[in-house]
């Protein structure tokens, strides 16, 4: 059948809506990332109580679709979510606040879970190229980098992890 004999209300020509992709890997989180995770699902769970109600039906269908996938996605971050051990004393790991040198230029990360990290803020997942090459690395530690010998220089390493207020 012609594509110009169909009811618009025909779902079959629309492309399929998949789920958020789950981050492949242990879903490490700080205090922080874990209430960021449990603050996301309630503000979810809200807007989809929300979209149901009668006085408020702000939202078209395709919309509420996507609060649910948003929300299935944000339930399994905060089920799987895990807390990661300290690192050895003065070690780069997960949790902590790192001062290096890249290229010559002064940086200071803190290492934090996939959904917490912003850099922009100076927060970076553990998955992140620059954060595999110095984890475990120590004060003093040089490390390759983007094909470069010793380009990144481990200066201070402090055992960070966030609180749940995002104070550590």
């Amino acid at each position: 059948m012609s594509v110009a004999f169909r009811r618009e209300s025909d779902e079959e020509h629309l492309e399929p809506k998949f789920e958020v992709p789950i981050p492949v890997g242990p879903n490490l989180v700080t205090a922080r990332g874990r209430a960021l995770i449990a603050g996301r699902v309630v503000e979810l769970e809200r807007a989809v109580v929300d979209s149901g109600s009668p006085i408020e039906k702000t939202y078209e269908a395709e919309a509420l679709l996507k609060l649910k996938r948003d929300l299935r996605y944000w339930r399994t971050r905060l089920a799987t979510a895990q807390f990661s051990l300290p690192p050895p004393e003065g070690h780069v790991g997960f949790g902590s606040r790192v001062r290096f040198l890249l290229n010559g230029t002064e940086k200071t990360v803190d290492i934090v879970g996939v959904d917490e990290a912003e850099p922009g803020e100076g927060r970076l997942a553990f998955t992140a190229p620059v954060v595999r090459a110095i984890m475990g690395l120590a004060e003093g530690d040089f490390a390759d980098f983007a094909g470069k010998t010793d380009a990144i220089e481990v200066l201070s390493v402090e055992f960070r992890e966030a609180t749940a207020d995002g104070e550590g």
